[in-house]
């Protein structure tokens, strides 16, 4: 199956709006997923390797420049939302209190939002941050799901040794969250990735997709 026949429906993202407030949030009925997580590890090159456009989110070689609640609509109802990245960025104190504070106030949007994709450098997994977001799924019942990225940068045993030591760790720690390794370079794991959205913005599969390992 082709990569445009994969995710053929996300190749319609368009940018809507940046917020930097929450009265700038769109209003109306909507599902919603957001994309989240450290400023490095590969956030918006997963949204535009899932949507294949390279411009769609701005990737800068700067981490850390998402500042803003960024929100891109697939159609009238269904949207994607770029989260600011979070623990990387050099910025003042005051600068990353205020891009949490804006991120928290998205989050507690439980009617809209439908599911958490949390992206995690395969190499450098469950940071502080990172676990805070799976606490924050848990307590208000959210769906997450992990993009284990940059997989390009492991060879295939150590990527799945990677995979499975991760979930290991989900196990133990009581997280309930689906998890996949994914390359934006390679756009390993894209098919996986787009059954999961669909499930989550009532869409139809794709196709069906052998876990990984």
């Amino acid at each position: 199956m082709s990569t445009q026949s994969i995710n053929h429906y996300y190749r319609r993202a368009k940018f809507l709006i940046s917020a930097g407030t929450t009265q700038q949030f769109p209003q109306g009925e909507s599902m919603e997923v957001a994309f989240v997580g450290r400023s490095n590890a590969g956030k918006s090159s997963s949204i535009n390797t899932l949507c294949d456009n390279k411009t769609l989110a701005k990737i800068s070689k700067t981490p850390g420049r998402t500042r803003l609640v960024n929100y891109f609509a697939l159609d009238e109802k269904r949207r994607l939302v770029d989260l600011p990245g979070y623990g990387f960025a050099k910025v003042p104190l005051a600068v990353k209190e205020e891009w949490q504070k804006l991120m928290g106030k998205y989050l507690e949007q439980t009617d809209v939002l439908r599911g958490l994709v949390i992206i995690m450098d395969i190499r450098h997994p469950f940071k502080e941050f990172d676990l805070q977001m799976l606490d924050w799924c848990q307590h208000f019942g959210l769906p997450a799901h992990i993009l284990l990225t940059k997989a390009d940068k492991l060879k295939r045993g150590a990527q799945n040794t990677a995979l499975l030591q991760c979930k290991k760790l989900l196990k133990t720690e009581g997280y309930d969250a689906s998890i996949q390794i994914f390359s934006s370079l390679d756009k390993i794991g894209l098919e996986q990735l787009v059954n999961k959205l669909n499930e989550w913005l009532e869409l139809p599969a794709t196709a069906k997709t052998h876990e990984q390992a």
